[in-house]
């Protein structure tokens, strides 16, 4: 079988533990500080729903070196005969390096090096000019290094070996771009849930993919939409704002139920919702279900398969607050919580997984102040997930002038 290599986001420990949570650990193999080798068929790799991977890459060789001038060697020897394979007309290539020390002088002097060689083949070239040692998902993008005549070149420092790999296929950043910006509703008051943080939500709640409800990639022609199959599951997000993890469900196949204490962000949530299947058209007979509701009390209508949402995050604090105001923050946020928690253990059926993104306080560095609650998780009824390659307690997404991030927490129901 082919490898795939995916190159993580910003925060690569989230990255791995969506890898991990939807093909589990055994397939999953952290290559470098950047990277995981996953041991699945490529074309059931289900990269349009990963919010964590930036980019998706298959693996052309790997070296047993990490000396970029024997790396050179080899490149010199084996990109001719690979780019008189590639069909005619000229051809665009670029070098990420990941995990490297080499200055961009160094890798665009083995870009021309690289641009020479394949021009003695009588192949014209155009060579990409990095900026840093990793081009950007917008770079390969726009210079259509993932078209038949494009060609990235990803190098990966693994311990002492180099993976080389090619990259297939990059984020849709202007999809996301529309998911996020070109809602009918939106409101900056109730925060902005980033459409790949949603994505990570809910496939950390989703757990491993059954892989007959996969659609192979590769029966898809270039440039086709990727539709997933319905799903037939059901995503509650009980604190629902304007609808953005419930649009990313609706997108990966599943049917989504979404309720809010405010009736104005129920309403929301169904005018994008509307204009996200208008949009997308999507396929199959889906369920969309929403009721106004305080989720500390609720009564939810079944099935509910899975619970995937942001949750009440307390004040978006702009400069650090007194302790005085921190702690009753924190006490606010840990009080709604817990009786939710309480409230929906009760309707719900032993193993239901949950991923809920609850507030962390950013207090220095490397501390944060987390929700005394999680630290009695088990006492409310409820076991928190594990991972191999990753630690649970490093669930964080933030951003480093931030002082609130989000912590995910996965959860299993007892």
């Amino acid at each position: 079988m082919m490898q795939s290599v995916l190159i993580l986001g910003r925060q690569p420990k989230l990255g791995l533990a969506e890898l991990e949570s939807l093909y589990g650990s055994a397939k999953i193999r952290r290559a470098g500080t950047s990277a995981a080798v996953v041991d699945i068929d490529p074309c059931l790799l289900a990269f349009d729903r990963l919010g964590g991977s930036v980019k998706f890459c298959k693996v052309l060789a790997e070296l047993d070196t990490t000396q970029w001038k024997e790396i050179e060697k080899f490149l010199l020897t084996a990109a001719p005969d690979h780019a008189k394979q590639m069909p005619e007309g000229k051809m665009h290539l670029g070098l990420s390096l990941y995990d490297f020390k080499e200055s961009v002088r160094h890798i665009e002097a083995t870009g021309l090096t690289l641009k020479k060689a394949i021009r003695k083949t009588g192949r014209s070239v155009r060579l990409v000019p990095n900026k840093e040692a990793a081009l950007s998902s917008a770079q390969v993008l726009h210079n259509r290094l993932t078209s038949t005549h494009g060609w990235e070149l990803v190098f990966i420092r693994d311990n002492g070996k180099t993976i080389i790999a090619q990259t297939v296929n990059i984020q849709d950043i202007d999809s996301y771009t529309i998911r996020d910006r070109s809602r009918p509703k939106r409101d900056a008051r109730v925060g902005m849930l980033p459409p790949k943080l949603a994505q990570i939500i809910i496939n950390l709640a989703a757990g491993e993919l059954p892989e007959d409800k996969l659609k192979s990639i590769c029966d898809i022609p270039e440039g086709g939409i990727v539709t997933r199959p319905h799903l037939q599951q059901t995503i509650l997000d009980p604190f629902c704002g304007t609808g953005v993890v419930l649009q990313e469900s609706a997108l990966m196949g599943y049917d989504v139920y979404g309720t809010d204490l405010e009736p104005r962000m129920v309403e929301y949530t169904k005018t994008n919702l509307v204009w996200l299947n208008s949009t997308y058209k999507l396929e199959g007979s889906y369920d969309f279900r929403f009721a106004n509701a305080d989720a500390t009390i609720a009564q939810w209508e079944l099935p509910i398969d899975f619970i995937a949402c942001e949750t009440y995050l307390g004040r978006p604090f702009t400069v650090r607050p007194t302790a005085e105001v921190l702690a009753q923050t924190v006490a606010d946020c840990n009080l709604i919580l817990k009786r939710f928690l309480q409230n929906i253990h009760g309707q719900i059926q032993s193993g239901t997984r949950l991923c809920l993104a609850v507030p962390a306080w950013h207090m220095s560095t490397t501390e944060f102040k987390h929700l005394p609650l999680i630290d009695q998780i088990q006492d409310l009824g409820y076991n928190r997930t594990s991972f191999e390659h990753v630690g649970a307690e490093s669930l964080l997404y933030y951003r480093e002038d931030q002082i609130v991030a989000r912590e995910l927490l996965v959860i299993t129901r007892k």
